[in-house]
């Protein structure tokens, strides 16, 4: 039995939802995936599939096996191109999903200097602050500002802290004064990422604990560039990643708040299918940006 041959092929199977999609992915017929499958079961003595005559599903202990054929195959399909020219040859289309502003701030000149290292590489860069599901969307690569999350299905590599700090212009702080207490956020208007909401709160952690703030405000927004800009005007105190406001901190144009108060930890993280962790344009992206977002964070 070729036991990688089998992996591939039950991994095709829950992929695909069945034994036919599988075949016609792997351009085989449907009694070759169902015997390779059949002899994986046999020689594990174990039930990994779940066959009706609507549809296939893995079993309780086909679904661990599932996770742990992912990692295997990939690292063999690795192990194949390290040794091919293409690990240093990268070519073809590059399709990466990043939020907005962080795109257009510290992104863009990066994949400039990635395109200009590997010139037979087209890169797609598409900017947008919704959430996107990389897999459903065809994107190789995905950065993502947040909690980085924890996926089975998607390789999560981290890049770089990014830091939640408050803010607001000093003409802001001349007029209201300055909180000395994250309790007395309730008194002045917060200017918040979302959507309006009689309960919006911030969540802020200091030396001595958690706090929940209630908050409310003039502007709320779903991109960072609006509230530092409804910031720097005046308008109150926002809640924003570091990156979004140094350069206006530095300028003078903001001010930090509370500093021994933080919003949730987050970072910068890259992610990308399973099965892309074989390519070596994405292998390529990731140890590029890895090398470059810590020094411009």
């Amino acid at each position: 039995m070729d036991k990688f041959e089998s992996m591939r092929a039950f991994v095709q199977v829950v992929d695909a939802g069945g034994f036919a999609a599988a075949a016609r992915e792997m351009s085989v017929s449907r009694s070759a995936v169902n015997k390779l499958v059949l002899n994986l079961e046999e020689f594990l003595q174990v039930q990994l599939l779940q066959r009706t005559t609507r549809k296939v599903t893995p079993t309780a202990t086909g679904l661990a096996f599932y996770e742990k054929c992912l990692a295997i195959l990939a690292d063999v399909a690795e192990a194949e191109m390290a040794v091919s020219d293409l690990q240093t040859q990268p070519q073809g289309r590059l399709r990466l999903n990043a939020p907005m502003t962080f795109g257009t701030r510290y992104l863009a000149p990066l994949i400039a200097q990635f395109v200009q290292q590997y010139p037979d590489l087209q890169v797609e860069l598409s900017l947008s602050d919704r959430f996107v599901d990389p897999i459903a969307e065809g994107f190789d690569v995905t950065l993502r500002i947040a909690q980085p999350p924890h996926l089975t299905n998607l390789v999560v590599h981290e890049l770089a802290p990014a830091p939640i700090i408050l803010c607001a212009a000093p003409s802001y702080l001349g007029d209201r004064g300055l909180p000395q207490s994250p309790s007395d956020l309730t008194n002045h208007a917060c200017l918040a990422y979302g959507h309006l909401a009689t309960d919006n709160s911030w969540t802020l952690f200091g030396a001595d604990g958690e706090h929940v703030v209630r908050i409310r405000g003039p502007v709320c927004a779903n991109n960072g560039e609006v509230l530092q800009t409804a910031a720097i005007h005046g308008l109150g105190i926002t809640l924003l990643p570091r990156f979004i406001v140094q350069t206006a901190l530095d300028a003078g144009q903001l001010q930090q708040v509370l500093p021994d108060y933080s919003g949730t930890e987050i970072s910068i993280s890259v992610l990308y299918p399973v099965n892309r962790h074989l390519s070596a344009k994405v292998q390529l992206l990731v140890e590029f940006l890895a090398a470059q977002v810590g020094t411009k964070t």
